[in-house]
């Protein structure tokens, strides 16, 4: 924390009041007009403003904030001018310290140093950064400490667990406390303030923002920060502490305080995959003890009976013979039950939410495989089931959404964004961060932060295990070449894993295309399909699970080292996949698989018969059927596919 927001706390503590946090997205709801906003906010006793950078998936932030920074997107907000609207409004005698609130992958993308550097330049006092944790932070960290910066949804009430949750933290740390807990009235400020040293308002002020008149928005969050912090009760004298301190005071880093010179989190499993992965959310997973315990795995796989374990190797012969290539074989995990890998992983995080008492579950899903496998094994245990899938998602996977209510599941639409995969992991995380207590997160592919994409590895690398066993026993080697698709990866990984120590088998992944860049998003450093600002760039793809920006972290690190080849296919090629398995070897194949699938003909065709291709067959294509008759039209005249309808 900087030496100017220390003042501030001992100034306000001296004069017992409460600092006032209020919140404000930049750009929001005009650029014209954010100056007047930030001096008006000021003048209506904001003691400290959060300025939040726009950012296109800002998970932690509610519904009225999401939309915020949707808005100031919309006006190409960036971080070049909010520095601006900062330099502004110090030239016009903005006084209050202006903390940088955002997320971390438009900073990664600007350049660390660069941007605390010009925040210096132009008077900004510290930052916020949203998703970047104590043990993903130190190099950010040291580079505010050299320039003396510091780094650290309205509702009708306070959040209950306020003082339990403010309790826990002054175990860990002295630091003044700022809390913002869905604070809007007069009454929510003083009954935070009577537990915290500082009161944070954000959602009900951009809710201000969003009622009042063009060219009087500046005034009516005035007259609203005046009410709720009760300026007027305050004596008119008060000094003004941003003219009690010099420009370049050097700081004191407080963070040093709470966690010590050297301090190194541990983790009893690698939460990195080289320079990928990471955690930029906490976890709160039993999953480090599980992992080491032996009844945990026998549990997991006297359920193999219901998953429809082990799965068949298939030899594809027709298809072979029409490819005039490699020979061809399939991993079967569309026979599993629910028809997808996607149950491999359901049991095992199941049985990780029963371990630690768990009874509500949450989960994510595109194609909809994930949210049914979820679905059924919550009917199985007897557990509440949440799925949120994207509204594009509900509306081409209708017949999964109608299998997950038969289930038991309550599925929610969401509405914001590209409303995909992105925008549903979006929800659930921001679903699983507010109910944590008693709320498991069952996340469908190897994403997000440590240890999810470990856990997910772990469960699904049963595909690999199996297939390395039963090639043996068949084909008598090991495959020289094996190939799955990639959206976030879970299905692959679990191929792949068994396999990444033979070098003489070739690891290819598929993906629906784009070409990505290291940033952050959900949790983790990845490749992500975003501009050169670090926003996130909307995605398409026929296939709903491959509709996701990015790819779990392992798969970045392997493609870095070299060890997996990934490749992109189109839409029309993955129909070209869809057609021939469906034909030839009367397997309807999913829309994803579809694409590993065309991806395997065009390696065989180039490799003597003598060789071996095995191919992991993901999941069923019941749920396409739809989408590929939509897209018949288009694509059926250019692949020679006349169904005559």
């Amino acid at each position: 924390m900087s030496t100017l927001l220390s003042q501030v706390f001992q100034k306000c503590h001296e004069k017992k009041r409460p600092v006032f946090v209020a919140f404000v997205t930049a750009g929001y709801p005009d650029p014209e007009e954010t100056v007047d906003i930030l001096l008006g906010l000021e003048e209506g006793g904001a003691d400290i403003i959060e300025f939040g950078f726009p950012f296109t998936d800002p998970l932690a932030d509610g519904p009225v904030i999401q939309e915020s920074n949707n808005v100031a997107l919309k006006h190409n907000v960036d971080i070049p001018q909010c520095l601006s609207f900062v330099s502004q409004a110090r030239a016009r005698g903005l006084k209050a310290p202006v903390l940088f609130m955002g997320y971390y992958n438009p900073i990664l993308s600007y350049g660390e140093q660069k941007i605390v550097e010009e925040c210096k330049k132009v008077g900004v006092n510290g930052f916020i950064i949203v998703d970047l944790p104590p043990e993903e932070s130190d190099v950010f960290r040291e580079i505010c400490a050299r320039n003396g910066m510091g780094t650290t949804g309205f509702r009708s009430e306070v959040n209950r667990e306020l003082p339990s949750l403010i309790s826990r933290i002054r175990e860990h740390t002295n630091l003044p406390l700022a809390v913002g807990f869905g604070v809007s009235t007069r009454e929510h400020f003083e009954l935070v303030a009577s537990y915290a040293e500082g009161v944070v308002i954000g959602t009900k002020i951009i809710h201000v923002l969003k009622e009042a008149e063009k060219g009087k928005r500046a005034e009516c969050v005035k007259a609203y920060a005046s009410q709720v912090c009760g300026l007027s009760d305050r004596a008119i004298t008060e000094d003004n502490i941003y003219n009690d301190l010099k420009n370049g005071t050097a700081i004191k880093n407080q963070l040093t305080e709470t966690f010590g010179e050297n301090d190194s989190l541990h983790h009893d499993i690698s939460s990195r995959f080289g320079e990928f992965g990471g955690q930029y959310v906490p976890e709160a997973l039993a999953f480090i003890s599980a992992k080491e315990d032996p009844s945990f795995w026998e549990e997991f796989r006297s359920y193999y009976d219901y998953m429809g374990r082990e799965s068949q190797l298939q030899f594809a012969d027709r298809l072979t013979q029409d490819t005039g290539g490699a020979r061809i074989w399939l991993k079967r995990e569309d026979l599993n039950h629910t028809g997808s890998h996607k149950i491999n992983n359901a049991i095992g995080q199941a049985l990780l939410a029963k371990r630690i008492g768990k009874k509500r579950i949450i989960a994510e899903t595109g194609a909809g495989q994930h949210g049914v496998a979820t679905a059924t094994v919550c009917a199985k245990f007897g557990l509440e089931c949440i799925v949120y899938m994207g509204s594009e998602d509900v509306r081409r996977q209708a017949l999964n959404v109608f299998r997950m209510k038969l289930l038991g599941a309550t599925v929610i639409p969401v509405d914001t964004g590209s409303q995909t995969l992105k925008d549903a992991i979006n929800e659930a995380m921001r679903d699983w961060v507010t109910n944590v207590r008693n709320t498991h997160y069952i996340v469908g592919s190897a994403i997000g932060p440590h240890p999810f994409p470990t856990i997910v590895r772990e469960f699904q690398s049963v595909i690999g295990k199996e297939a390395r066993r039963q090639m043996l026993q068949k084909a008598g080697k090991l495959p020289d070449a094996i190939i799955a698709c990639v959206g976030g990866g879970s299905n692959s990984i679990g191929l792949f894993h068994s396999f990444i120590d033979d070098k003489d088998v070739k690891i290819i992944g598929v993906e629906a295309g784009g070409e990505g860049t290291p940033g952050v998003l959900h949790g983790t450093r990845t490749y992500l399909l975003q501009d050169d600002k670090g926003q996130i760039k909307a995605t398409h793809s026929i296939s709903a699970g491959l509709d996701y920006p990015g790819v779990g972290p392992e798969h970045s690190w392997l493609k870095d080292i070299g060890r997996v080849e990934y490749y992109a296919v189109t839409d029309k090629e993955a129909l070209i996949g869809f057609r021939k398995l469906s034909e030839l070897e009367g397997i309807i194949p999913a829309l994803e698989t579809s694409h590993a699938i065309y991806q395997a003909i065009v390696l065989a065709q180039k490799m003597p018969k003598d060789k071996d291709i095995l191919i992991c067959v993901s999941g069923r294509g019941d749920k396409d059927v739809s989408t590929v008759a939509e897209h018949l039209p288009k694509y059926g005249p250019q692949i020679g596919w006349d169904l005559r309808f």
